[in-house]
């Protein structure tokens, strides 16, 4: 049975399918999501883990209504040892040793939550059905610094995570060096180019923050930034002189002519004067990081690199969230982790007032 995901102007995706009863939960669902104001991309990305699991139950032969706990194992195993097709085979393998032609851990996570979510709102519109996926225990985790002190009104409320999850591994994030740092912005040699990349460097934004900023959105006299973040977030992030200079002069020098509010547009081409896309802004740090030999020179590694930065300056927690726009405090706190200025100063000190004792 052929599933797939196609653009609807109600919910702005939706499942398409020859089963009409394969599809309408999962198109419920959707709806649902949309009703509460749920961002299109977070509607298409559930909607990609509804059609892996609507393909499944195709296969399988089991039907939404008659899926149980034993089901969702079954779905969960079949996800594991699935094939992705266009893939190098079984004999290449990551540096962690984890065939490359899988699915990783959180991207099964990610239909395992999409198919939960599901589950949970046809419960909710049905008393009572039961959901196949078993809850675990309240998540007792906390953030350093979440539970006292003046972060204490971050404190979540324990919430029951599902047994039906694969272990992630914790990667601290990625920062660049500084020789890296300056190969790369010396690569960059059109100031569009050069403030985008600054805005992800030194005020910490995210590409897609970058491209959806408008003109409107640049205080160029108190030099503040109004971003729109992830979840329809505001926040104000501010920018320094040397920012400010190359914005300037990419507005008054390189920005055509254009009807478009964004700010960063394209510069030459069929497509003048038209906002930059996504496509556009990884087409160009891949090739610019490449001819400046960075290869970890994503635009998420200059982000990166100025969390980093800010913990080895010693900046508050509350601080970093508040530029960063992290919706949860732990997010920031990994920046703490990978503060190795820090690790090292104090673990010379240890060693050292152990010497004197």
């Amino acid at each position: 049975m052929v599933v797939g995901l196609v653009r609807d102007d109600d919910t702005g995706w939706r499942l398409e399918s020859a089963d009409e009863d394969l599809v309408a939960a999962p198109n419920a669902y959707l709806r649902y999501l949309a009703d509460r104001c749920y961002s299109p991309r977070t509607i298409r990305t559930y909607g990609y883990g509804l059609v892996a699991f609507a393909r499944w139950l195709s296969v399988s032969g089991h039907s939404v209504d008659d899926v149980d706990v034993e089901a969702m194992l079954e779905f969960v195993d079949h996800c594991r040892h699935e094939h992705i097709r266009g893939r190098a085979g079984p004999n290449v393998v990551d540096l962690n040793g984890r065939r490359m032609d899988q699915l990783a851990p959180a991207s099964i996570n990610l239909r395992l939550a999409a198919v939960s979510g599901m589950y949970e709102f046809l419960s909710m519109r049905d008393a009572d059905r039961v959901s196949p996926i078993p809850k675990g225990r309240p998540s007792s985790w906390f953030a350093p610094g979440e539970r006292s002190g003046l972060l204490a009104h971050t404190k979540r409320h324990p919430a029951p995570r599902s047994r039906l999850r694969l272990r992630t591994p914790r990667r601290l994030p990625r920062a660049l060096s500084a020789a890296e740092c300056s190969a790369l912005l010396a690569s960059l040699h059109s100031k569009r180019d050069l403030a985008m990349a600054g805005l992800m460097l030194y005020c910490g934004l995210r590409s897609c923050e970058v491209l959806s900023l408008r003109v409107a959105d640049v205080d160029m006299g108190a030099r503040w930034l109004t971003v729109h973040g992830k979840g329809a977030k505001d926040r104000r992030v501010p920018f320094d002189t040397d920012i400010a200079a190359v914005l300037n002069a990419y507005l008054m020098t390189e920005r055509p002519e254009t009807t478009a509010a964004e700010l960063f547009v394209v510069s030459k081409g069929p497509h003048r004067g038209q906002p930059l896309t996504p496509a556009g802004l990884r087409t160009v740090f891949r090739y610019h990081r490449g001819m400046a030999g960075v290869t970890a020179g994503a635009p998420h590694a200059l982000r990166h690199t100025f969390g980093t930065a800010l913990a080895e300056a010693g900046v508050d927690l509350a601080v970093m969230q508040a530029l960063l726009g992290h919706a949860h405090v732990e997010t920031t706190a990994r920046y703490i982790h990978l503060a190795p200025i820090h690790v090292k100063a104090e673990y010379d000190a240890a060693r050292s007032r152990a010497r004197t004792h």
